[in-house]
């Protein structure tokens, strides 16, 4: 896949399609560093920038065709998530990221659309969280938390369809939030290891 300066794809979609005009995003390739995790049953395509030990699970889908995804050091995409971005419409709207901050964790089938996740939060199984949408630092959504557009979700524990504030977090649910995010580090850590050493059994 082409990995193209934005100098060289303005030059480059002068003299070809439309399509590649509008769409530049498709043409970047995700940026990993070696110290992240990407399971191979997981797709990570087009503007994705991942930060240091960023675990990403099976059957995740993160697509940043149409503007950037960025992934915070120390944050997991739970096996499931699906995570994208809102394009540029021919000027009836504009286009948004997806940004997710450092030690945040995404729960098991979690769906982010162009929102932003500070850091040290806790996205529950099942959550949807949409457009334009702030999970502020020091948030859990619970389980099945639908987070409508434009939305912001202040510290604390929240619930429901669409989420309402419920409480204030124990100390015991804050201490969750970094140990849930140590031990997927940890856990990628494990997983990183294992490939090594299926490769070099294969290579034997």
């Amino acid at each position: 896949m082409l990995a193209l300066s934005s100098k060289a794809l303005r030059r480059f979609s002068s003299i070809v399609s439309p399509q590649f005009s509008a769409f530049p995003h498709v043409f970047k390739r995700p940026v990993v560093p070696d110290s992240a995790f990407i399971h191979p049953a997981a797709v990570v395509e087009g503007d994705v920038r991942v930060g240091q030990d960023v675990s990403i699970w099976p059957m995740a889908v993160i697509r940043a065709d149409v503007d950037t995804i960025v992934i915070g050091d120390r944050s997991n995409i739970q096996d499931g998530c699906v995570l994208h971005v809102r394009g540029e419409f021919y000027g009836r709207q504009e286009g948004m990221q997806l940004i997710i901050g450092e030690d945040v964790s995404i729960g098991h089938a979690v769906t982010l659309h162009a929102c932003r996740i500070e850091p040290g939060t806790l996205i529950g199984i099942g959550s949807i969280i949409l457009d334009g949408a702030v999970v502020q630092e020091g948030t859990i959504m619970g389980a099945g938390c639908v987070l409508p557009p434009g939305k912001v979700a202040t510290p604390g524990l929240w619930i429901g369809n669409p989420a309402r504030r419920l409480r204030d977090l124990s100390d015991s649910e804050k201490e969750m939030i970094k140990y849930n995010a140590a031990n997927y580090v940890n856990l990628k850590n494990a997983w990183k290891e294992k490939k090594r050493l299926d490769a070099a059994k294969e290579s034997a």
